[in-house]
Formats: C-alpha cells, sequence, structure tokens
C-alpha cells in the first residue's frame, strides 16, 4: 500500500524536569501498562540516590552508564537452506545499540536483590557507570558470542 506524501519522523520528547531525551526514553522504558508517572517517580528516586551515592551529576552518571552497555556488534539468527539455524554476527546502530543498553540495564536492575525499583535501578547505574553489573556482562557475553561466530560472518 503505497503513501501519499512522505512519512513524517517525530522526533522523541524530553521529561519534564531535566529537558532531556535520554530521560525520557529511560522512563518510556521501565513505564508497565501506561502507568507514566509511576516510571517517572522511580527514575527520578533512583536520580536522588545516584546525587547522593556519587556527589556527582546524576546526568552524567547514566549518560556514561548507558554509553558502557550499548554493544558494538550483535548476533543475529539467520537459516541456511538445510534448516539449520546460524547466529551471524552483525553491526548494531546507534539508535538500536542504545535501546538495547536501556533494556539491558533495566533487566539487570529488576534481577537485583534489594528494597525498591528505584534503589535497584540507582545501584545497577552506578555499577554500569563504573563497569561491573548485569548489564556489563550481558554485553560482554553478546560480543563473545559474535566473537565465537565471526567465521559465519559472510552470511549476512
Amino acid at each position: 500500500m503505497s503513501r501519499r506524501g512522505t512519512a513524517e519522523k517525530r522526533t522523541a520528547k524530553s521529561d519534564p524536569i531535566f529537558r532531556n531525551r535520554l530521560v525520557n526514553m529511560v522512563v518510556n522504558c521501565i513505564m508497565k501498562d501506561g502507568k507514566k508517572s509511576l516510571a517517572y517517580q522511580i527514575l527520578y528516586r533512583a536520580v536522588k540516590k545516584i546525587q547522593q551515592k556519587t556527589e556527582t551529576n546524576p546526568l552524567l552518571v547514566l549518560r556514561q552508564a548507558i554509553r558502557r552497555v550499548t554493544p558494538n556488534i550483535g548476533v543475529k539468527t539467520r537459516r541456511n537452506k538445510k534448516e539449520s539455524t546460524r547466529k551471524v554476527p552483525i553491526e548494531i546502530g546507534s539508535k538500536q545499540g542504545r535501546a538495547l543498553a536501556i533494556r539491558w540495564l533495566l533487566e539487570a536492575s529488576q534481577k537485583r536483590p534489594g528494597q525498591n525499583m528505584a534503589f535497584k535501578l540507582s545501584s545497577e547505574l552506578v555499577d554500569a557507570a563504573k563497569g561491573s553489573g548485569g548489564a556489563i556482562r550481558k554485553k560482554e557475553a553478546n560480543h563473545r558470542m559474535a566473537e565465537a561466530n565471526r567465521a559465519l560472518a559472510h552470511f549476512r
């Protein structure tokens, strides 16, 4: 079905307090069942805890954590003619990498033991900014998988 005219790309909105698009992306990933105000509460409490722990700008910690977790390469499952599946390494773009990093950070923070989500998220972000934590381990496992299947790169 053809479109009349060109499709318009919408720009991501920024959050009300920090005026930052990255914060809004994280809030949208935290949000469940359309409860955005609860997602904002969780993130802002986590930011407050980061401020108390590190005594630096919490947005810098958030940016650095996402930058450290963002993958450069990933694997994609491909089928060949003989019905066998192979994991083929592919390069990941910046937008998709950022989305994966946010998702991995939230998954790792949910798996952490702790009192509430804000506390777990702040701990995971601080750990990721330092270069440790569950999300960093997930990135390294992803890179190891891609490196192991490097010989299959011609199947792209």
